[in-house]
């Protein structure tokens, strides 16, 4: 991918507010256009950080706060408050309804500084692939602790005084011995590891101090029980402080998995034990191959922990990906033909903002692919032309010799956050930089499609395509632009759609098929062009996300989601919960089909199981059942879908193909389809699962549906 630094830029300037910058065909902004809105705030970094600072990640408010609202690095829970970190752990008291599926909420414990009361800031200073560093107070009085997905421990260095640890009421003394202090607080235990010399004082208060001397370290963890062997477990290593925590990632086309390997950086503070402990989320641990030694509590199931001196490895296989849907031998051509016809009369909007422009790009991508197979030439030269003329508008910066307005279609580059901001914005894409991922991936989907049609357009165009794909998923470390891997989560296995997470529940994300349908884009762009850096990227993003995807929001193996959880799937993903509800409204076909839309090529993955995708659909009829009964509608589970029928219907063709042509086929005659998705499409999905059945599984695909498998042996 063309890295920025090493283009040829044509500058132009306009205003004090933004430049025109030339790449390849298109341009972009630099800064915003006039009367544009943008994040309120600058981030509040330390003054010697200068890369750019994620965004919508588990931590973001920690940037986007002078304090922090509720972090969520399992299995602890932690906030920046003006005391300093308070600290909890979530998975002590994990209850579910039909509502949600909640941890505790309560912190235990505020980590603070023996020689300062308050501090108004606290400010990020370094982070890694899943942990992050905040600092309390100035160089000469304050701390900074080290936190981060997966370590039960926090890592703290001080200057200016030592730790001193607040509790609501005095704690119970488990054990104070050489620098070690263990402690309870509502049966939950907690290990204080301060220098083997040090010792403790405040026992009997709700204050503890430990004298450090010029050491100026600590570190505690949560630790799963207060066993003597678990305690000298941690005890052991509680001095080899993680300060980094970074992945790595392969891709093997021949057996279509992705390998995921995962490296800390300790530094020993005393001697002892290498290492450390590392708790595993369940889609990590179900290809694991070192022993489980402990086991948190989490509210996306147990996290088995792993001792690990080197690191620790997973793996996960690619879904079948098709780059066209197939007009099937069983399709009526003639009633493709009509329904193609009237998908494409009028004429369409080619202008608007970059999520329903985006739906729009993602329909005309899957139209002209079937549009080509039907032999509609008029037709397929018709979604060509939208594609590309929706797309040059946006990739282009200026509109009669001046740069555009924030209503025009246009990209601007905000160098405050290090991101790419589309205007017309919409769902807070502007001010809060959500949702980039959701937006974005409609663009490059559609880049991706022409790109396999034209490569002289996508020659033409690709700089500033590669501009979006390195706002939500840069894959170096070092770009100059943006931060490395902006929207995914790259231990949790899926990414968070707010993108500053200032929320109690910490950050979320709810149209988990969304994400998918970006990497899918990503997938699409690199195969068309042989870029094997970036297919190997969005080959891992994919297959992550997926097994993410089927563990957290659908509970494919029925494993996880607690007893007392009535429903069959969690509509949206907080740090501290799983939600069954939506940002916009509390109907049982938006709860579901939130997470299926858009249905593409790329979306077969949603019928890998179809045990559980007749679970999810058995579901959906029962609690729409019961809500229509609670709004006087009737509660008749016959009754038909009539919010996103189509895309419910798609889903049913996936385990019921019968069931869902029985369905679409006595649909209204003014039958109106979800607007990211086409009559055509809907009635070539179903037939084709008429025609081959249920998706292949990733070990053993079907020839049925080997048309066009994306990077497997009939990829181009």
């Amino acid at each position: 991918m063309p890295c920025f630094r090493l283009l040829v830029l044509s500058l132009a300037a306009l205003s004090p507010a933004a430049e025109v910058v030339s790449l390849g065909a298109g341009s972009f902004l630099r800064g915003l256009p006039e009367g544009a809105k943008g994040p309120p705030v600058a981030p509040f970094v330390t003054a010697d950080v200068q890369r750019p600072v994620p965004t919508n990640s588990w931590w973001s408010s920690l940037a986007w706060l002078p304090l922090s609202d509720t972090l969520f690095p399992h299995p602890l829970s932690a906030k920046a408050t003006n005391e300093g970190l308070a600290l909890g752990y979530p998975g002590a008291g994990i209850t579910a309804n039909e509502h949600a599926i909640v941890g505790s909420y309560a912190l235990d414990l505020t980590i603070g500084h023996s020689g300062v009361a308050a501090f108004p800031e606290a400010r990020v200073a370094d982070w890694s692939d899943a942990t992050v560093t905040t600092r309390f107070g100035e160089p000469t009085a304050g701390f900074s602790v080290t936190l981060g997905h997966g370590l039960p421990f926090v890592y703290c260095t001080y200057q200016g005084g030592g730790p001193a640890v607040r509790f609501k009421s005095a704690p119970k003394i488990v054990r104070n011995q050489g620098g070690e202090l263990v402690v309870q607080v509502a049966g939950r235990t907690y290990g204080l590891y301060a220098p083997s010399r040090a010792s403790w004082s405040g026992q009997g208060s709700n204050v503890l101090t430990a004298a450090t001397g010029r050491a100026g370290w600590f570190s505690a963890a949560i630790l799963p029980d207060d066993r003597p062997a678990t305690l000298a477990a941690f005890r052991a290593r509680a001095h080899n402080h993680v300060v980094r925590l970074d992945v790595a990632h392969t891709y093997d086309p021949a057996t279509r998995r992705v390998q995921a390997t995962w490296t800390p950086t300790f530094v020993e503070k005393e001697p002892g034990p290498p290492g450390s402990f590392f708790a595993r989320y369940p889609h990590q641990w179900r290809s694991a191959t070192q022993p489980t030694v402990f086991t948190y509590a989490s509210v996306r199931g147990p996290m088995k922990v792993e001792a690990w001196t080197l690191g620790g490895s997973e793996s996960y296989g690619l879904p079948p990906l098709l780059v066209d849907l197939p007009v099937a031998a069983n399709a009526d051509r003639t009633k493709l033909g009509a329904l193609l016809a009237q998908d494409l009369a009028g004429t369409p909007p080619l202008r608007g903002d970059t999520y329903w422009l985006g739906k729009q790009l993602g329909k005309w991508a899957s139209l002209l692919g079937l549009a080509e197979q039907l032999g509609d030439a008029v037709g397929a030269t018709e979604c060509e032309r939208r594609l590309k003329v929706s797309l040059e508008n946006f990739l282009t910066a200026t509109v009669d010799g001046r740069a555009k307005k924030p209503g025009e279609g246009v990209f601007a580059y905000d160098p405050r956050w290090g991101t790419l901001i589309g205007y017309p914005a919409s769902f807070g894409s502007d001010v809060e930089l959500n949702d980039h991922h959701f937006h974005y991936g409609y663009f490059l989907r559609a880049a991706g499609t022409l790109a396999r049609r034209d490569p002289a357009w996508i020659a033409r165009w690709r700089p500033l395509v590669d501009l979006l794909v390195r706002d939500i998923a840069s894959g170096d470390r070092a770009d100059p632009l943006f931060p490395y891997q902006r929207c995914f989560d790259s231990y949790a296995g899926h990414s968070w759609a707010s993108g500053h997470g200032r929320f109690g529940d910490g950050n979320n994300q709810e149209s988990s098929s969304e994400s998918i349908n970006a990497w899918y884009g990503l997938l699409l762009l690199a195969d068309a062009t042989g870029d094997s850096r970036l297919r190997d990227r969005a080959a891992w993003l994919l297959a992550t996300e997926v097994a993410a995807i089927e563990d957290y929001w659908f509970d494919v193996r029925g494993d996880l989601f607690p007893p007392t959880y009535p429903i069959e799937v969690v509509t949206m993903i907080w740090g501290g919960k799983g939600a069954n509800a939506t940002w916009f409204d509390a109907n049982p076909q938006s709860l579901h089909g939130i997470n299926f839309l858009p249905l593409t090529p790329g979306s077969l993955y949603l019928g890998q199981h179809p045990d559980y995708a007749r679970r999810n659909h058995a579901g959906l009829v029962k609690s729409l059942a019961a809500f229509r009964t609670k709004q006087g509608k009737g509660g008749s589970p016959d009754a038909p879908f009539d919010h996103w029928a189509d895309i419910l219907w798609m889903q049913q063709a996936m385990f019921d193909a019968p069931g869902a042509r029985k369905a679409w086929d006595a649909r209204p005659a003014n039958f109106k389809p979800e607007a990211g998705n086409s009559l055509t499409f809907t009635e070539a999905w179903i037939s084709a699962f008429e025609r081959n059945g249920p998706v292949p599984s990733v070990a053993t695909p079907s020839s049925s549906w080997q048309f066009q498998l994306l990077l497997g042996s009939g990829s181009k």
